[in-house]
């Protein structure tokens, strides 16, 4: 009878033991759940910008190709071989200069001997004109005389002509290019020689879709660059196509920009911006502002947060804070019997540890964020037009917005912006 009862008290102490392990468990897991559900996250660093309505200049963008105003690729007329090159590459030359030469020994000897016939020909006609005048010479031989004379001053101009082409002039004054041709080459009509291009005027050709065709007229102004964030050139539109491209709906534009320095080049790709009259009261915001998903455009507005009644906290204004400051030390001067009272000892260290916390704390209220979706306008320049979402004196955050989400606690840093580059920031 004694073991069964050891038996029986052992097998309730293992019981005991066993309910508790699972109730410790049970109220572990519990404590735990309850902390994580009620933690808060830190709050995320974030830069903003507050929305203002600027002025806006809107404009149409493209891209197209700077070509010459006059530029050509020279070849010559007639065959030979080449004896003389007159230029070298990158040499700005004069309209008419010469600067190839082929070999036209043949032809300058056959320009001599017909100028010598030429000479004998008008000496015929001389003589027989003076005999027409004295009445001894007959109209036929007169008019055989003139003939004469006439074929071979045509000969004579044309073997000058064909003398002419044994040369390469310039049309016109520019900038000449590598040449394609060594002296002894044998060339043949049609071979190109070299190319001419000048680089004091460039025009540019681009196309705009037909819809922003009615935007563009002639004389508007023109920049272009190698990106749009360097426009260092300007000009003017000077021609546009009357027609529309039916299969591409694109019409072609063409504009020109002085180019003293010679810093653009023929066949260069540039970003073009044709400027529109400006705007005013336009709402808009960073493009680092923005981020699209599936559901559509949207940006962070930052919010006070609110508190347990709803509302958000109001922070003391500057002169409720001086007057809590002048009545703190107005109590701490008071005469040492009353403050040697009990009743009044508790209010007196409540008063200096309310004095010992920083007032920046009470000052700034928290902050959240909650999600806008917004409908995109136009872009120029770092900036987008925000057409629907936004209005004037929202905060929008403008950078860390990839790890946000909605209802997050946020702590504004506008130390670095994001909208300016990191050279210019290091600098100021």
């Amino acid at each position: 009878m004694k073991r069964f009862f050891i038996i029986a008290g052992f097998l309730l102490l293992l019981a005991l033991v066993c309910v508790g392990i699972v109730g410790f468990n049970f109220m572990r897991d519990a404590g735990i759940k309850q902390y994580f559900a009620t933690m808060k996250p830190p709050a995320a660093t974030v830069s903003t910008v507050t929305v203002e309505p600027s002025k806006w200049t809107p404009g149409v963008e493209a891209i197209g190709t700077v070509n010459a105003v006059r530029g050509v690729d020279l070849t010559l007329e007639t065959s030979g071989i080449v004896k003389d090159i007159l230029f070298h590459a990158n040499q700005k030359v004069a309209a008419d200069a010469v600067l190839v030469q082929l070999d036209d020994a043949v032809e300058k000897a056959d320009l001599v001997a017909q100028k010598a016939q030429a000479a004998s020909d008008q000496a015929a006609l001389t003589r027989a004109i003076e005999l027409q005048r004295r009445g001894v010479g007959t109209d036929a031989t007169l008019d055989a005389a003139r003939a004469a004379a006439d074929a071979s001053a045509a000969q004579v101009n044309k073997l000058q002509a064909v003398l002419d082409q044994k040369q390469l002039s310039a049309p016109f004054g520019g900038t000449v290019g590598i040449p394609k041709i060594d002296v002894g080459q044998y060339l043949a009509p049609g071979n190109a020689v070299v190319t001419i291009q000048d680089l004091d005027t460039m025009r540019v050709d681009f196309t705009v879709p037909e819809q922003q065709l009615p935007l563009l007229k002639i004389g508007q102004t023109v920049k272009l660059g190698g990106n749009l964030a360097d426009m260092s050139f300007a000009g003017s539109i000077r021609g546009i196509d009357p027609k529309i491209d039916p299969a591409s709906r694109l019409v072609s534009i063409r504009g020109e920009v002085a180019n003293p320095e010679g810093k653009l080049t023929p066949g260069q790709f540039v970003q073009i911006r044709v400027e529109l009259p400006q705007e005013n009261n336009v709402i808009s915001v960073p493009q680092t502002a923005v981020t699209t998903s599936l559901y559509g455009d949207y940006v962070f507005v930052v919010e006070p947060a609110k508190s347990a009644e709803g509302a958000a906290p109001a922070p003391a204004k500057p002169d409720e804070q001086k007057a809590g400051a002048g009545k703190a030390a107005g109590d701490a001067a008071k005469p040492a019997d009353n403050a040697a009272k009990p009743a009044d000892a508790k209010p007196a260290d409540k008063a200096s540890g309310d004095a010992a916390k920083p007032p920046e704390a009470a000052q700034q209220p928290a902050l959240t964020i909650s999600q806008v979706f917004v409908k995109l306008g136009r872009r120029n320049n770092g900036m987008v037009e925000i057409a629907e979402g936004l209005k004037a004196g929202d905060q929008v955050v403008t950078a860390g917005q990839n790890r946000l989400f909605n209802g997050m606690s946020v702590a504004v840093d506008n130390t670095i912006d994001p909208s300016k580059s990191a050279n210019k920031q290091v600098q100021q």
